[in-house]
């Protein structure tokens, strides 16, 4: 659950820290307030995209910082773990994210660095937004597919079955490639041949082309290592050298210990030296003769580097590229050679694939048939309860004449919101205010199979009020018995019915504007005076009684 959330400088936002307890949240205040500006914030720390124009006009650095709280920690630190992220410490989740005028944007995760792409897969799992565009997706058939998947908890199955439909059109693309595909004449399979020959003349390997570069680069400047060699060992031990000089020292070292016995140590340390400086030299010597290459070795090399750098320029610049091409060369030759038979091998394993992949289609469709009338009962149950007395909600399932990435069939949500209506697809009957409703009804029970700590509801409950609003906040209230919910509303039959209330407000000046967010706390009489803004009149005695009823 989110505990706590840190603002500063968004939109009209100067700063304000927040902390949230479990349940149900209500946020409210005047049109135009800034309510929105808590949901940008969450919007950003769960991977919304950003721009510099959300930064508080004046001001340089936008900030958002937030701690989740996760009793059981496990899930969220697999999927840390999985995107290379550091874990929760005693199940806290520290999420970071800032934006400067003139800087990069910075994004830390448990205070690690961290990219948008990673704080998106994260948010993913703990936030789940409904905002006033959430019930035109029902239009959608993709996404009624989607929310029956998700009930019936296909989700998992659809993953492992989208990879293997990918892999089974891949080798239909392949098979097709070759039944269309030219055959090569015998011109275009001795130059297939040859490359694979120039390949295999290289012996290309890792360890193999690292020699050859290593032995080339001494060939390729080989005169200039013997003749540094060369200097240096004569510059060592050979004549007018180093050990000449040092030889000269010997004899007036040797005159020292006659006159002072105790100077005999320095004596043998520079014997010692100049033993050292002998063999220092013929070791340096020795590696000039060994700079001094074979004219066919220098041949054999330069050619086979020649044909290397060929080879590179041709398939891709390193060795891994060049034996995928060989390899894919090979095969061609190997195709060319029976044809028939490698599409017969290939037709077998594509027609492997389909079957299981019905089985795994057919296990889909069952899930959904079973899911679908679940659902669709427990949302018109609901749907009475949100003021529809006599609808009808029926999730009809498709089948499919080809297996796609879904599987083999479809949905379509069909609705009749009065009695002696017949069912049509929602895009034909429904106005916004039903619409609202039934996504709601839906969202209420797929809450049930959902994991998401944190709901967002951004307006609802629009385009509904009185009894229906009331309905509306007791569904809320019913789902944050198993998620924390938050809810920007504008009716006091829903704010009414929160754990938790904050007001957002919006002062302005002849020179500035500012939003400001604040708790109500556990004061009823704070809560009574925002209640009676709600309804008309914070000062009417009638709204205060009605204020008083909805909080009873």
């Amino acid at each position: 659950m989110l505990q706590h959330i840190r603002i500063k400088n968004l939109a009209l936002l100067e700063e304000v820290t927040l902390e949230f307890e479990s349940g149900f949240t209500s946020v409210t205040g005047e049109t135009g307030a800034g309510k929105s500006v808590l949901l940008g914030a969450l919007g950003l720390l769960s991977g919304a995209r950003t721009d510099k124009g959300m930064i508080r006009q004046g001001q340089d650095l936008l900030e958002v910082e937030a701690a989740l709280y996760f009793a059981d920690a496990e899930v969220i630190d697999g999927l840390l773990e999985s995107v290379g992220l550091p874990v929760c410490e005693d199940g806290v989740l520290l999420l970071q994210r800032s934006v400067h005028r003139k800087k990069i944007p910075r994004i830390q995760v448990n205070g690690s660095m961290a990219t948008l792409a990673q704080l998106q897969v994260l948010g993913e799992s703990w936030i789940d937004f409904h905002g006033p565009g959430e019930p035109q997706k029902l239009f959608q058939e993709k996404r009624q597919l989607e929310m029956l998947d998700t009930y019936a908890g296909n989700t998992k199955a659809l993953i492992t079955f989208a990879e293997e439909y990918a892999n089974w059109r891949s080798a239909l693309r392949e098979i097709e490639a070759l039944e269309t595909g030219d055959r090569l004449d015998a011109d275009e399979l001795e130059f297939v041949r040859q490359q694979i020959k120039k390949i295999d003349a290289v012996d290309v390997s890792e360890e193999s082309i690292e020699e050859l570069e290593r032995d080339y680069t001494r060939m390729s400047s080989a005169q200039e290592l013997v003749g540094l060699a060369s200097a240096c060992s004569e510059g060592l031990i050979g004549e007018q050298s180093i050990n000449d000089q040092l030889g000269a020292v010997l004899l007036r070292l040797e005159e020292l210990v006659e006159l002072d016995e105790g100077s005999q140590p320095l004596l043998e340390r520079a014997r010692s030296l100049q033993l050292e400086l002998q063999d220092l030299g013929e070791e340096v010597g020795q590696l000039a003769g060994d700079f001094d290459f074979d004219q066919e070795a220098i041949e054999a090399a330069t050619e086979r580097m020649s044909l290397w750098q060929e080879l590179r320029r041709k398939y891709g610049g390193s060795v891994e590229a060049v034996l995928s091409k060989r390899e894919e060369l090979a095969q061609k030759i190997a195709i060319q050679g029976d044809l028939d038979g490698v599409l017969t091998q290939k037709r077998k394993a594509a027609a492997a694939l389909e079957a299981e992949l019905r089985k795994q289609a057919a296990k889909l469709t069952i899930g959904r048939k079973q899911a679908a009338k679940t659902l669709a009962q427990k949302a018109a149950d609901l749907l009475q309860a949100l003021g529809f007395k006599k609808a009808r909600l029926e999730i009809k399932l498709i089948a499919d004449t080809k297996l796609h990435e879904h599987g083999d069939s479809h949905c379509q949500f069909l609705f009749a919101p009065n009695a002696g209506q017949d069912l049509q697809p929602l895009n034909k009957i429904a106005s916004s205010g039903e619409t609202a409703r039934v996504m709601l009804a839906l969202k209420t029970v797929l809450a049930e199979a959902d994991a998401t700590p944190l709901l967002v509801f951004d307006e609802v409950d629009a385009n509904v009020g009185g009894e229906v609003g009331r309905a509306v906040g007791a569904e809320l209230a019913r789902l944050a018995k198993k998620h924390q919910v938050l809810c920007v509303t504008h009716l006091p039959q829903v704010a009414s019915l929160a754990h938790n209330h904050y007001v957002v407000t919006k002062s302005q000046d002849e020179n500035s504007t500012a939003v400001t967010i604040a708790p109500l706390g556990d004061s009823r009489e704070a809560r009574l005076e925002e209640l009676a803004r709600m309804l008309g009149d914070r000062k009417s005695a009638s709204a205060r009684a009605h204020a008083e009823e909805l909080l009873g």
